[in-house]
């Protein structure tokens, strides 16, 4: 039996492979493993914090996130020239502004993957499983779920319909970095289905957009999707900060050592992603917030299948790697991964297929609006569950 047999045989179905200690790539010895561990657990309890530089900040995310939504709408609406300044200068189909909110956001959290590690974990056979288990949840039943939703909830708004399954199609790769770091996820395996999710974006999105929208809804206008807004949306939102992320982890490590990476300037770099996640989402609220109240009845039309959507993919997603016997950080992986979607991408598709005044652009636009605080509310839910039911 060769050893990486005996490594799949001894690993239980629901862990991945830790790398090994003592290992060149870690830098660190056996009582480093061992306050990682530690580290580990306190994430798990509810008043733990995953950004501990920033103190009370953090420990009242939940309040920020809402005010600057609050701020943002009214921006959005009591300084009318506010939306129209923000989406003036537009990047691969989003609002620069925008742009560099999700930039910065991506990029510590990138930061702290451990690359150098990457090739131990996917040798193991679990790791595939894992991995085709996400795709399955990802792209089959997330999708259709929200083309059902659509039909249901939207049966006589079509334009509302397509953007609603503009959303369904488009897989996060972003966000769900910062969901599953305050979950409390695991951050290699995390990156790994940002990475897979993001090439299959390039692969899938247009046909996948083509075959809901015009051949299972009959809607016009799918075949004016183009794959090189999809292809420019993804490598840039993705390329970028995984590209300054990789650089920027080897090169660091290599000149001032692995110490000091991980505890300098790591604690130096995450705050900024909890900093990009607010001004992202004031930006986004200040840019649409007039479109969103004037149009009220339509996002709450939109709003209702979309809080239904995120909520049963999660804890669907939940029920079955629980019921796998996946361990927290897999489970809470898997569920985000499922649960979260490209915002960025749906509302770029949306603008430049069908224009930024139409239906399907404001369908999209509210994706995020529900998304946000529905995902940060399952952040708190997931670190109770496995607080209250002893997940290790």
């Amino acid at each position: 039996m060769s050893t990486e047999e005996k490594n799949d045989h001894a690993l239980p179905e629901g862990q991945l492979p830790s790398p090994p200690s003592g290992t060149e790539h870690s830098g660190h010895g056996p009582e480093d493993e061992e306050s990682r561990a530690v580290n580990d657990c306190e994430q798990l309890q509810p008043e733990s914090s995953a950004f501990k530089a920033l103190g009370l900040l953090d420990r009242f995310l939940a309040l920020w996130i809402f005010l600057a939504m609050a701020l943002g709408i009214i921006l959005g609406n009591f300084v009318p020239e506010t939306g129209p300044a923000l989406q003036k200068g537009r990047f691969v189909g989003v609002s620069v502004p925008i742009a560099v909110g999700l930039l910065v956001m991506m990029y510590p959290i990138l930061c702290k993957v451990r690359y150098e590690s990457l090739h131990e974990l996917l040798s193991h056979r679990s790791i595939w499983k894992q991995i085709c288990f996400s795709i399955f949840v990802n792209w089959i039943l997330a999708p259709f779920l929200m083309l059902a939703l659509a039909w249901a909830f939207l049966p006589d708004k079509n334009e509302l319909r397509v953007g609603l399954i503009l959303v369904g199609l488009g897989r996060c790769i972003a966000m769900v970095l910062i969901w599953n770091n305050l979950a409390g996820g695991d951050e290699e395996y995390c990156a790994i289905l940002v990475a897979i999710n993001s090439l299959l974006q390039m692969v899938l999105f247009a046909p996948l957009a083509v075959f809901f929208i015009r051949v299972i809804s009959h809607e016009p206008g799918a075949l004016k999707i183009s794959y090189e807004v999809v292809a420019t949306s993804v490598a840039v939102f993705l390329g970028i900060p995984l590209g300054a992320a990789v650089i920027t982890r080897f090169a660091l490590r290599a000149t001032a050592g692995a110490g000091w990476y991980e505890h300098v300037f790591l604690r130096f770099a995450s705050p900024w992603s909890l900093i990009g996640l607010l001004y992202t989402i004031l930006v986004l609220f200040a840019s649409q917030g007039h479109q969103v109240i004037h149009q009220i009845v339509s996002v709450v039309r939109v709003a209702a299948p979309l809080l239904v959507y995120f909520v049963l993919v999660f804890f669907e997603t939940v029920w079955i790697t629980r019921s796998l016997g996946f361990t927290f950080p897999l489970v809470a992986t898997q569920s985000f991964t499922a649960a979260s979607n490209n915002f960025e991408l749906s509302i770029a598709v949306a603008v430049a297929t069908f224009g930024p005044e139409s239906d399907q652009a404001l369908a999209s636009t509210v994706g995020p609006l529900i998304e946000v605080p529905v995902l940060l509310g399952l952040v708190y839910v997931v670190r109770w569950m496995a607080n209250r039911w002893g997940w290790k």
